[in-house]
């Protein structure tokens, strides 16, 4: 008789980015696995160290154990794992107490199964990341959008794309962009979709370009010198 494998949760529930294109520059990465609670500082630092996101796994759950995550991740060839969790929902003994209380002034019997301590559950999460090859540029940027009020039902897209992580030792931190910058221009091309900086990027490679940034409300400019694929 054949026994069947534990249910890996982190698997069951994983979600991939990028059209699950991104793939470590290793064959065989060594995987390795950090449990934190930090998880936006984490994204941040990851993205500056030049690390990509694959996917990610999202969860409630009784006790799961991390190596779970550690063997899904090893499956995709990740290059790094993170993993996180908190306490979720269960019935405290103050809230127990609560109801037999609530019980006896009502005149209400209780059951053996009323009475049993129930599950803690937690929240889990994990995120699956790996490690890129020297970047052209070396920024990831978002599209931001602004109400002009509470009551608008359209937001006005700014112009620009802003910096969201500067990748260390690229050419543009070289350049001196830093988080929360906004591109306007690159090479004198105005930039409002992060598939235009992609396009700019590439056509440009091995060429150092002029770049147009805003930085708290002054708007400043900077040569880049853009990597060249091998």
């Amino acid at each position: 008789m054949q026994l069947q494998a534990a249910e890996n949760w982190y698997e069951k529930n994983y979600k991939s980015q990028n059209s699950g294109d991104l793939k470590s520059m290793q064959v065989a990465p060594d995987t390795k696995m950090y449990v934190s609670n930090h998880k936006e500082d984490d994204d941040i630092s990851m993205l500056e160290n030049g690390y990509d996101m694959m996917g990610s796994s999202g969860f409630t759950a009784g006790d799961v154990s991390a190596e779970q995550a550690l063997q899904h991740a090893k499956t995709l060839k990740a290059d790094t794992v993170l993993v996180y969790s908190k306490y979720g929902s269960a019935k405290t003994a103050t809230s127990k107490i609560e109801m037999i209380k609530e019980a006896a002034k009502l005149g209400k019997e209780l059951t053996e199964k009323d009475l049993e301590q129930e599950p803690i559950n937690y929240k889990y999460y994990a995120s699956y990341w790996a490690k890129l090859p020297a970047p052209l540029l070396g920024v990831h940027v978002i599209k931001l959008a602004k109400k002009e009020s509470e009551e608008a039902e359209k937001a006005t897209e700014l112009d620009g794309l802003k910096v969201i992580a500067v990748i260390k030792d690229s050419p543009a931190a070289k350049a001196g962009i830093v988080r929360g910058d906004t591109l306007l221009k690159l090479a004198g091309n105005s930039l409002n979709k992060p598939e235009e900086l992609s396009t700019v990027v590439r056509k440009h490679q091995g060429q150092e370009v002029v770049v147009e940034y805003e930085r708290n409300g002054e708007k400043s400019m900077a040569m880049a010198q853009i990597n060249a694929r091998k």
